[in-house]
C-alpha cells in the first residue's frame, strides 16, 4: 500500500513532533530518528511503562540502529498494533528521505488510539503497517505552525461487555452459539470501522483548522504589506 503524505499533513506532523521533549535537538527528521532513540522517546512520552529507554543505545553504526528498531517491533510496537516492516526499516536507518515521515504518521494514529482506549493488550487482530515508495518525501527539519488542539472522540471500551457464550447460556445449540459468535464479531469489526472512520474525519476537521489558520495569518501580513505601500 502506497502512502503518500501531502503538506497539509506532514506540516500536522512536525507540529506534533515539535510539541514532544526530546533528548536530542530536533534539526533534520530523517536523520534524527534514524537510530530509532527518538521513536522510542515518542512513546515514552505517551506511555511512560511502555518503554524502557535503556535498551536503546544512540548509535551511528548500522547494525545498532537495526537493533534498535528491532527492539522496538518486538517489543513496544507490537504493543500498539503496529510493525514497521524490515525493508521500510533498513530505508529509516540509512536516512533515506521520506520514510520516516509515514512512519511517525502511522504512530501517532496508533499512540492516540490507544490513548482514546482502541488498542492496547487485549486487541486480538494486529494490524500492521506495510507502505511502498515512488516519490519519498524531501527531508524536512524546519518547524512548522502549532497545530490547534484535536477533538477527541469517547469510545465505548467493547472489553466490558459479557461474552455471548455467558448470555446464551451452557445449554444453547452449538449452532446457534456458533452463530451468535460470528454475528457479535460481525458487530465488533463494524464498531471498529465506525471509529476509525471517526479519527479519520477529526483528522480532516484539524486541517481544515489549520488551513483556515494559515489563511489568516496571510491575510494579516497581505493587509500589513499594504498599509505600509500606502504610507510609502
Amino acid at each position: 500500500m502506497e502512502k503518500e503524505l501531502d503538506e497539509e499533513t506532514l506540516q500536522e506532523l512536525y507540529a506534533w513532533i515539535d510539541k514532544i521533549p526530546l533528548s536530542r535537538p530536533k534539526r533534520n527528521i530523517t536523520r534524527d530518528f534514524s537510530d530509532g532513540v527518538m521513536a522510542a522517546e515518542v512513546v515514552k512520552h505517551f506511555f511512560p511503562k511502555l518503554v524502557e529507554l535503556h535498551n536503546y543505545t544512540p548509535a551511528n553504526s548500522t547494525q545498532q540502529k537495526l537493533c534498535n528498531w528491532s527492539t522496538l517491533n518486538r517489543k513496544v510496537f507490537c504493543k500498539l498494533s503496529f510493525h514497521v516492516p524490515e525493508d521500510v526499516v533498513k530505508k529509516i536507518v540509512m536516512s533515506t528521505a521520506g520514510f520516516i515521515e509515514p512512519i511517525l504518521c502511522t504512530l501517532r494514529d496508533r499512540i492516540e488510539s490507544k490513548r482514546m482506549g482502541r488498542a492496547g493488550d487485549n486487541i486480538q487482530h494486529m494490524e500492521y503497517y506495510s507502505v511502498s515508495y515512488e516519490k519519498p518525501q524531501k527531508e524536512r527539519g524546519e518547524k512548522l505552525i502549532e497545530s490547534v488542539p484535536r477533538k477527541d472522540v469517547p469510545v465505548k471500551n467493547t472489553q466490558d461487555r459479557p461474552e455471548v457464550g455467558v448470555l446464551l447460556g451452557p445449554d444453547v445449540d452449538p449452532s446457534i452459539r456458533l452463530m451468535m459468535e460470528e454475528k457479535e464479531q460481525s458487530l465488533l469489526a463494524l464498531r471498529e470501522t465506525v471509529e476509525i472512520l471517526q479519527i479519520k474525519v477529526n483528522r480532516l476537521e484539524h486541517l481544515i483548522q489549520l488551513k483556515d489558520l494559515r489563511i489568516e495569518d496571510l491575510s494579516r501580513h497581505l493587509q500589513r504589506y499594504k498599509s505600509q505601500a500606502q504610507h510609502t
